[in-house]
């Protein structure tokens, strides 16, 4: 889900230039090397590569282990969730239903989820299938997201579907780019109402079995035998340590496959084979048309001129990323959930695909990056670039400017434990429009709170500063640590509160800035 990967990714392209002397494709032994070596510098616990090329899967191979508790080896089947990867699968569900004659993509939302309700009449009204796939809505960057993040909550597709009329737009309809989770589970919805099977059900039938993808799953419940599934990590704490893996979300439809690098080795082949699958391509899972329409940018996106990739555009299809790269359209995704970071990337023009995925946060990102730009170099006839080392350097800068930035607050917050605050002022029950109550409550003598509908968001608070207090949540597998800023009435009772988050580098799908508490009155 993650958007802030995509785009580090690229903007490192956009950073870095280098001279376009050519070099020899990898070697089946130089790509262990290079994983290798990113693993080891990043720190990830386990990685899975996969590369196709003219049709066939001339990689594939699994490294390090699936948990540190077990040391047990990732291999080619072992199981990641792809997150955001998934988008692409809810578009290919759509076009299989648009060449059904179930649905055109012009269609409006309402027309199938009659109760759906954007921030005004005529968004609405106007909202099409399309509008739901292409980040252009008008809403803020992962809005909503704390609905899904972290796992846990008890939120519904009812309260999705509902939720958006109350969040404020940041932009006109259809004029900018901003990632949405949210409205790919509205997809999700849509797809269970006009099929009469759930999404999950939809995907496991109507594409997964088709592929023989025989490894793969729409949902984490739906894996039955979890033995080689790859658990996430965490080193957010400094150390390495293994989490939960992330629970089932609303629907899959935004983030919640599961795969491996050789049934997404079949997935990226029916991709560059335009639809086609089986051993003589006798088989269509969805037309070239249909293709085209996933493979045309949308909603368009910034991008800088880059001498070492002769790079131009780039734009939001329907669940991929396009760009131009070397004269060569570049197709490609990236995913994040807690402790899982992946990156699918296809050059159609050189019938080429490489996923990679990662069981580790924050240093998956960083070796997904590194091994895929560089398999993708050696490809498109570019010189070595060092790609493990500067994306090294770039996420260690970023890490360092996020750590100062949360090591001086919780230093102030510190300084200031001795102020004596009145906690009656502050504890009561206040209520969003769309995230529902949360409370704040004294416990041995601290101020807490929590919210009633999201359980992993209760923590201390903190005095910080005037009517500011730091939240350390008990959630910690993600860097989610918010400020809560009270606004009193002339009693200097708090009568609402604002939030958003302590860490530059906190994800956006904690969207805590989104929030509006109000004092429910006693």
């Amino acid at each position: 889900m993650k958007k802030t990967i995509s785009i580090l990714f690229f903007s490192m392209l956009i950073i870095f230039s280098i001279s376009n002397s050519s070099f020899a494709q990898l070697s089946a032994q130089t790509i262990d090397s290079l994983v290798q070596n990113a693993m080891k510098k990043f720190e990830v616990t386990g990685v899975a590569v996969g590369i196709v090329k003219d049709g066939k899967i001339i990689y594939e191979k699994g490294f390090g282990v699936k948990s540190i508790e077990t040391k047990q080896p990732v291999d080619v089947n072992t199981d990641f969730a792809i997150a955001s990867n998934s988008k692409a699968f809810t578009c290919a569900a759509l076009s299989i239903l648009v060449e059904e004659g179930k649905l055109k993509w012009t269609d409006k939302v309402r027309d199938y989820i009659p109760e759906f309700k954007m921030y005004n009449d005529y968004v609405t009204e106007n909202f099409t299938i399309q509008d739901l796939l292409t980040h252009r809505s008008g809403l803020g960057l992962g809005v909503g997201d704390l609905m899904l993040f972290p796992d846990g909550s008890d939120f519904t597709i009812n309260d999705v579907v509902k939720n958006f009329q109350f969040f404020k737009p940041v932009s006109a309809f259809r004029t900018q780019f901003d990632y949405d989770n949210q409205l790919y589970l509205v997809a999700g919805e849509v797809i269970a109402r006009i099929s009469k099977m759930s999404y999950a059900d939809f995907i496991q039938a109507k594409i997964l079995m088709p592929l023989q993808m025989e490894n793969s799953y729409s949902s984490l419940s739906r894996m039955e035998d979890k033995t080689n599934l790859a658990i996430p990590h965490s080193t957010t704490s400094g150390t390495i340590k293994s989490m939960n893996s992330f629970g089932d979300q609303i629907n899959s439809a935004a983030g919640g496959i599961y795969s491996n690098v050789h049934d997404m080795s079949k997935w990226m082949l029916l991709q560059l084979n335009h639809g086609k699958y089986g051993s003589d391509l006798n088989s269509q899972l969805f037309t070239e048309e249909s293709q085209q329409e996933m493979w045309k940018i949308h909603t368009v996106e910034d991008a800088y001129p880059n001498p070492r990739y002769n790079f131009h555009f780039r734009g939001y299809g329907l669940g991929w990323e396009l760009a131009d790269v070397k004269g060569n359209l570049s197709v490609s995704h990236t995913g994040g959930l807690p402790g899982m970071l992946s990156i699918v990337t296809m050059i159609p023009d050189l019938n080429l695909g490489v996923v990679i995925l990662t069981n580790t946060e924050n240093g998956g990102a960083g070796v997904f990056s590194a091994v895929s730009q560089t398999i993708l170099d050696s490809y498109l006839g570019l010189s070595d670039f060092g790609w493990t080392d500067k994306y090294f350097s770039y996420f260690q800068s970023i890490k360092s400017e996020g750590d100062s930035t949360t090591k001086a607050v919780w230093e102030k917050v510190n300084k200031n434990k001795n102020v004596i605050e009145n906690k009656n002022d502050f504890i009561g029950i206040y209520q969003d429009n769309w995230f529902g109550k949360m409370e704040v409550f004294e416990k041995e003598n601290q101020l807490w709170i929590k919210s009633y509908r999201s359980p992993k968001l209760t923590g201390q608070l903190f005095f910080y500063n005037a009517n500011t207090f730091a939240i350390k949540w008990n959630y910690q597998d993600m860097n989610c640590d918010a400020f809560a800023l009270f606004s009193l009435d002339e009693n200097g009772k708090a009568q609402s509160i604002k939030m958003k988050g302590i860490s530059p580098d906190i994800d956006f799908s904690f969207d805590f800035q989104d929030l509006d508490f109000q004092r429910v009155k006693e």
